[in-house]
């Protein structure tokens, strides 16, 4: 078991390790659609790539339906292995709809060992989710 403070090093060093590894400007927050964002997500169990939908209700569904509509083209040309959640929960119980792509084998932020492999699911898949929303935002968007 790690302290609080051992983990919170570990995992600033992932982040940092990571920035330094793939030197880029990530969209993630920065859509320009209200309520949708892309995340990194990397714990003690699991790495994934996710596209959130956090916005009110109407504006979920708004995007996505356009994001059903286009699941074929994430599937077959970007993305293969995403997951269409429509109703998940976050831990603090609030409902939103989310796509992501799971790193399919164990891994920990606590463990360094773990970290490469990560770092490369992370670029490769989240470069793939950019591009497919660069390619289809106006879709998404419309």
């Amino acid at each position: 078991m790690f302290s609080k403070e051992e983990s919170r090093i570990l995992r600033q060093g992932f982040w940092t390790s990571f920035g330094k590894s793939f030197p880029r400007k990530w969209v993630l927050y920065d859509t320009k659609l209200k309520g949708l964002s892309f995340k990194f997500h990397f714990d003690n169990k699991t790495a994934l790539v996710v596209l959130d939908l956090e916005d009110d209700l109407e504006n979920r569904i708004k995007y996505w339906e356009k994001l059903l509509a286009l699941k074929s083209i994430l599937l077959d040309e970007y993305l293969p292995d995403a997951i269409f959640n429509e109703e998940y929960f976050l831990d603090n119980e609030k409902e939103i709809s989310r796509i992501y792509v799971p790193l399919e084998q164990k891994v920990s932020i606590h463990n360094k060992n773990s970290w490469r492999d990560v770092m490369e699911f992370f670029n490769k898949n989240m470069s793939m989710f950019e591009a497919f929303f660069e390619e289809y935002k106006e879709v998404i968007e419309g």
